[in-house]
Protein backbone atom coordinates (compact mmCIF):
# COMPACT_ATOMS: atom_id res chain seq x y z
CA UNK A 1 0.00 0.00 0.00
CA UNK A 2 1.27 3.60 -0.52
CA UNK A 3 2.69 5.80 1.94
CA UNK A 4 0.23 8.90 3.14
CA UNK A 5 2.17 12.12 4.28
CA UNK A 6 -0.06 14.95 4.79
CA UNK A 7 1.19 18.38 4.56
CA UNK A 8 -0.95 21.38 6.05
CA UNK A 9 -1.02 24.13 8.53
CA UNK A 10 -2.51 25.64 11.21
CA UNK A 11 -3.26 29.72 9.93
CA UNK A 12 -1.96 31.99 7.68
CA UNK A 13 -0.47 31.23 4.40
CA UNK A 14 2.61 30.07 4.88
CA UNK A 15 3.64 28.08 1.63
CA UNK A 16 1.61 24.40 2.11
CA UNK A 17 0.95 23.77 -1.83
CA UNK A 18 4.62 24.95 -2.62
CA UNK A 19 6.23 22.56 0.34
CA UNK A 20 3.85 19.86 -1.43
CA UNK A 21 5.50 20.28 -4.31
CA UNK A 22 8.73 20.83 -3.53
CA UNK A 23 8.70 17.45 -1.40
CA UNK A 24 6.92 15.72 -4.37
CA UNK A 25 9.86 16.78 -6.77
CA UNK A 26 12.53 15.72 -4.54
CA UNK A 27 11.31 12.30 -3.06
CA UNK A 28 13.57 9.76 -3.45
CA UNK A 29 13.70 7.25 -6.01
CA UNK A 30 15.16 4.70 -3.86
CA UNK A 31 12.37 5.04 -1.10
CA UNK A 32 9.72 2.98 -3.10
CA UNK A 33 11.65 1.15 -6.02
CA UNK A 34 11.39 4.06 -8.50
CA UNK A 35 7.71 4.60 -8.15
CA UNK A 36 7.13 8.40 -8.11
CA UNK A 37 4.91 10.03 -5.52
CA UNK A 38 1.66 11.72 -6.67
CA UNK A 39 0.88 15.46 -4.87
CA UNK A 40 -3.10 15.46 -4.52
CA UNK A 41 -4.32 18.90 -3.92
CA UNK A 42 -6.81 18.59 -1.05
CA UNK A 43 -7.93 21.62 -0.18
CA UNK A 44 -11.73 22.19 1.48
CA UNK A 45 -11.48 25.57 0.22
CA UNK A 46 -10.54 24.95 -3.76
CA UNK A 47 -7.62 24.45 -5.72
CA UNK A 48 -4.62 26.40 -7.01
CA UNK A 49 -2.74 24.04 -9.31
CA UNK A 50 -5.56 24.39 -12.88
CA UNK A 51 -4.75 28.03 -12.61
CA UNK A 52 -1.49 28.31 -12.01
CA UNK A 53 -0.60 25.69 -14.65
CA UNK A 54 -3.41 25.84 -17.23
CA UNK A 55 -4.77 22.08 -16.48
CA UNK A 56 -7.78 21.09 -17.95
CA UNK A 57 -11.01 20.36 -15.25
CA UNK A 58 -10.40 16.73 -15.94
CA UNK A 59 -9.21 14.58 -14.46
CA UNK A 60 -9.55 16.16 -11.22
CA UNK A 61 -10.08 15.50 -6.96
CA UNK A 62 -13.74 15.24 -7.87
CA UNK A 63 -12.76 11.82 -9.92
CA UNK A 64 -11.16 10.58 -6.88
CA UNK A 65 -14.19 11.63 -5.07
CA UNK A 66 -16.24 9.58 -7.52
CA UNK A 67 -14.08 6.63 -7.32
CA UNK A 68 -14.71 6.37 -3.77
CA UNK A 69 -18.37 5.59 -4.19
CA UNK A 70 -18.36 2.64 -6.15
CA UNK A 71 -17.60 -0.42 -4.79
CA UNK A 72 -14.14 -0.87 -6.98
CA UNK A 73 -13.04 1.92 -7.42
CA UNK A 74 -10.53 2.90 -9.90
CA UNK A 75 -6.68 3.79 -9.46
CA UNK A 76 -5.83 7.18 -7.96
CA UNK A 77 -3.46 7.74 -10.89
CA UNK A 78 -6.05 7.79 -13.60
CA UNK A 79 -6.66 11.06 -11.99
CA UNK A 80 -2.83 12.46 -11.85
CA UNK A 81 -1.87 14.99 -14.36
CA UNK A 82 1.43 15.86 -15.26
CA UNK A 83 3.24 18.73 -14.25
CA UNK A 84 5.76 20.79 -16.10
CA UNK A 85 8.43 20.08 -13.86
CA UNK A 86 8.13 16.36 -13.58
CA UNK A 87 5.62 15.93 -10.63
CA UNK A 88 2.59 13.81 -10.66
CA UNK A 89 -0.53 15.57 -9.04
CA UNK A 90 -4.28 15.49 -9.00
CA UNK A 91 -5.27 19.19 -8.69
CA UNK A 92 -8.69 20.12 -7.16
CA UNK A 93 -11.14 22.22 -9.12
CA UNK A 94 -11.38 25.83 -8.17
CA UNK A 95 -14.52 26.55 -5.82
CA UNK A 96 -15.04 25.57 -1.81
CA UNK A 97 -18.62 24.23 -3.02
CA UNK A 98 -17.32 20.62 -4.93
CA UNK A 99 -13.90 20.70 -3.19
CA UNK A 100 -15.63 20.73 0.32
CA UNK A 101 -17.25 17.70 -0.60
CA UNK A 102 -14.65 15.44 -2.38
CA UNK A 103 -12.56 16.19 0.44
CA UNK A 104 -15.21 14.98 2.95
CA UNK A 105 -15.37 11.67 0.84
CA UNK A 106 -11.93 11.69 0.61
CA UNK A 107 -11.25 11.76 4.37
CA UNK A 108 -13.82 8.61 4.87
CA UNK A 109 -13.36 4.81 4.84
CA UNK A 110 -13.56 4.65 0.67
CA UNK A 111 -11.52 7.67 0.09
CA UNK A 112 -8.50 6.73 2.18
CA UNK A 113 -8.47 3.08 0.30
CA UNK A 114 -8.10 5.16 -3.19
CA UNK A 115 -5.55 6.76 -1.39
CA UNK A 116 -3.82 4.06 -0.43
CA UNK A 117 -3.89 1.35 -3.24
CA UNK A 118 -3.97 -2.17 -2.86
CA UNK A 119 -1.53 -4.76 -0.98
CA UNK A 120 0.42 -4.31 -4.38
CA UNK A 121 0.70 -0.52 -4.92
CA UNK A 122 3.94 0.89 -4.12
CA UNK A 123 4.66 5.04 -3.61
CA UNK A 124 3.61 7.80 -1.22
CA UNK A 125 0.96 10.16 -1.32
CA UNK A 126 1.63 13.51 -0.73
CA UNK A 127 -1.02 15.24 0.40
CA UNK A 128 -1.67 18.86 0.24
CA UNK A 129 -4.68 19.40 2.40
CA UNK A 130 -3.55 23.21 3.43
CA UNK A 131 -5.39 24.12 6.74
CA UNK A 132 -5.98 21.61 9.51
CA UNK A 133 -9.70 21.26 9.99
CA UNK A 134 -12.40 18.76 11.48
CA UNK A 135 -12.88 17.68 7.85
CA UNK A 136 -9.28 16.66 7.29
CA UNK A 137 -8.88 15.32 10.52
CA UNK A 138 -10.13 11.19 9.65
CA UNK A 139 -6.52 11.88 7.48
CA UNK A 140 -4.43 13.34 9.24
CA UNK A 141 -5.34 10.30 12.10
CA UNK A 142 -4.40 7.91 9.15
CA UNK A 143 -1.23 9.69 7.80
CA UNK A 144 2.08 7.68 8.72
CA UNK A 145 3.83 11.04 8.67
CA UNK A 146 2.52 14.97 9.01
CA UNK A 147 3.88 17.92 7.59
CA UNK A 148 3.07 21.12 9.84
CA UNK A 149 3.86 24.29 7.75
CA UNK A 150 4.61 27.70 9.85
CA UNK A 151 6.17 31.03 9.40
CA UNK A 152 8.56 31.46 12.04
CA UNK A 153 7.34 34.63 14.17
CA UNK A 154 5.96 34.85 17.16
CA UNK A 155 2.83 34.82 16.34
CA UNK A 156 2.29 31.97 13.70
CA UNK A 157 4.20 29.89 16.29
CA UNK A 158 1.55 30.23 19.29
CA UNK A 159 -0.92 29.76 16.87
CA UNK A 160 0.89 26.12 16.42
CA UNK A 161 0.89 25.59 20.09
CA UNK A 162 -2.72 27.37 20.96
CA UNK A 163 -4.12 24.87 18.41
CA UNK A 164 -3.84 22.20 20.79
CA UNK A 165 -2.03 19.21 18.86
CA UNK A 166 -1.99 15.67 20.94
CA UNK A 167 1.70 14.82 20.53
CA UNK A 168 0.64 11.54 21.92
CA UNK A 169 -1.61 10.87 19.21
CA UNK A 170 1.10 12.73 16.79
CA UNK A 171 3.72 11.00 18.39
CA UNK A 172 7.18 9.99 15.79
CA UNK A 173 4.72 11.25 12.74
CA UNK A 174 4.60 15.12 13.21
CA UNK A 175 7.28 17.48 12.00
CA UNK A 176 6.98 21.05 11.76
CA UNK A 177 8.75 22.80 9.09
CA UNK A 178 8.89 26.14 9.44
CA UNK A 179 9.43 28.00 6.22
CA UNK A 180 11.57 31.17 5.82
CA UNK A 181 13.47 33.70 8.51
CA UNK A 182 12.64 32.60 11.89
CA UNK A 183 14.64 33.88 15.10
CA UNK A 184 14.24 31.05 17.36
CA UNK A 185 16.57 27.57 17.27
CA UNK A 186 15.14 24.28 16.56
CA UNK A 187 15.72 23.14 19.79
CA UNK A 188 14.10 26.01 21.35
CA UNK A 189 10.82 25.21 19.28
CA UNK A 190 10.68 21.68 20.09
CA UNK A 191 10.93 22.07 24.08
CA UNK A 192 8.08 25.00 23.60
CA UNK A 193 5.91 23.44 21.74
CA UNK A 194 6.52 20.00 22.78
CA UNK A 195 7.00 18.75 18.95
CA UNK A 196 9.96 16.82 18.84
CA UNK A 197 11.00 17.59 14.92
CA UNK A 198 11.20 20.84 14.04
CA UNK A 199 13.15 21.85 10.20
CA UNK A 200 13.80 24.83 8.53
CA UNK A 201 12.45 25.30 5.06
CA UNK A 202 14.34 28.45 3.41
CA UNK A 203 12.19 30.55 1.30
CA UNK A 204 14.03 31.61 -1.97
CA UNK A 205 12.51 33.07 -5.31
CA UNK A 206 14.54 30.40 -7.36
CA UNK A 207 12.87 27.26 -5.45
CA UNK A 208 9.50 28.61 -5.94
CA UNK A 209 9.45 29.26 -9.08
CA UNK A 210 10.58 25.67 -9.60
CA UNK A 211 7.53 24.71 -8.28
CA UNK A 212 5.42 27.29 -9.92
CA UNK A 213 6.75 28.43 -12.89
CA UNK A 214 4.05 26.62 -16.27
CA UNK A 215 6.76 26.74 -18.71
CA UNK A 216 9.07 24.97 -16.46
CA UNK A 217 11.18 22.29 -17.96
CA UNK A 218 11.67 19.12 -15.78
CA UNK A 219 13.36 19.42 -12.63
CA UNK A 220 17.06 18.94 -12.74
CA UNK A 221 19.11 18.36 -9.60
CA UNK A 222 21.99 16.86 -10.64
CA UNK A 223 24.76 18.66 -12.11
CA UNK A 224 23.31 21.64 -11.18
CA UNK A 225 23.73 23.90 -7.57
CA UNK A 226 20.27 23.15 -6.14
CA UNK A 227 18.22 26.49 -4.34
CA UNK A 228 18.15 26.34 -0.52
CA UNK A 229 14.49 25.53 -0.56
CA UNK A 230 14.75 22.46 -2.62
CA UNK A 231 18.09 21.51 -0.78
CA UNK A 232 16.11 21.33 2.12
CA UNK A 233 13.13 19.78 0.83
CA UNK A 234 15.27 16.92 -0.46
CA UNK A 235 16.76 16.92 3.20
CA UNK A 236 13.15 16.55 4.83
CA UNK A 237 12.15 14.31 2.10
CA UNK A 238 14.59 11.48 2.95
CA UNK A 239 13.74 11.95 6.41
CA UNK A 240 10.06 11.44 6.13
CA UNK A 241 10.58 8.41 3.30
CA UNK A 242 13.40 6.61 5.66
CA UNK A 243 11.66 6.17 8.93
CA UNK A 244 15.01 4.43 10.36
CA UNK A 245 17.00 7.56 9.47
CA UNK A 246 18.56 9.78 12.33
CA UNK A 247 15.64 11.64 14.06
CA UNK A 248 14.82 14.77 12.84
CA UNK A 249 15.79 17.14 15.84
CA UNK A 250 19.16 15.52 14.87
CA UNK A 251 19.05 16.50 11.63
CA UNK A 252 17.64 19.49 12.72
CA UNK A 253 21.02 20.60 14.84
CA UNK A 254 23.82 18.96 12.07
CA UNK A 255 22.26 18.06 8.63
CA UNK A 256 20.29 21.46 8.81
CA UNK A 257 22.48 23.49 10.43
CA UNK A 258 22.65 25.81 7.15
CA UNK A 259 19.03 26.51 6.41
CA UNK A 260 18.82 27.80 10.80
CA UNK A 261 22.04 29.82 9.76
CA UNK A 262 20.05 31.00 7.42
CA UNK A 263 17.37 31.81 8.96
CA UNK A 264 19.19 33.23 12.48
CA UNK A 265 21.17 35.48 9.77
CA UNK A 266 17.98 37.01 8.73
CA UNK A 267 16.11 37.49 11.89
CA UNK A 268 19.11 38.65 13.72
CA UNK A 269 19.12 37.90 17.26
CA UNK A 270 17.34 40.29 18.74
CA UNK A 271 14.38 38.31 20.72
CA UNK A 272 13.30 36.89 24.68
CA UNK A 273 11.59 34.05 23.61
CA UNK A 274 9.19 32.16 22.27
CA UNK A 275 5.21 33.29 23.86
CA UNK A 276 4.39 30.53 25.95
CA UNK A 277 0.38 29.91 25.73
CA UNK A 278 -1.24 29.67 29.37
CA UNK A 279 -1.74 26.31 30.67
CA UNK A 280 1.01 24.63 28.29
CA UNK A 281 3.81 22.40 29.92
CA UNK A 282 7.06 23.43 30.71
CA UNK A 283 9.53 21.10 28.62
CA UNK A 284 13.04 21.18 29.70
CA UNK A 285 16.15 21.29 27.64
Amino acid sequence: MRRLIVVGSITGAPGVTTTALALAAVWPSEADGGVRPVMVEADSSGGDLMIRFGLPSAPSLLDVAAAARLRYPGSLLGAASELPFGVRAVAAVPGRGPCRESVRLLAGEAGQRVLRGDLHDRGTVVLDVERLGDDVEPLVAAADRIVLVTRGGAEPLTHVSAYGLNAGACAGRLTLAVVGPCPYPAEEIANTLGIGHVVFLPWDAKGVAAVSNPMQSALRIAGFRPSPLMTAARMLARQLADPQASTMRTSARDGGRVTERYAVQRAGRSWTGLVRVPGAEESGS
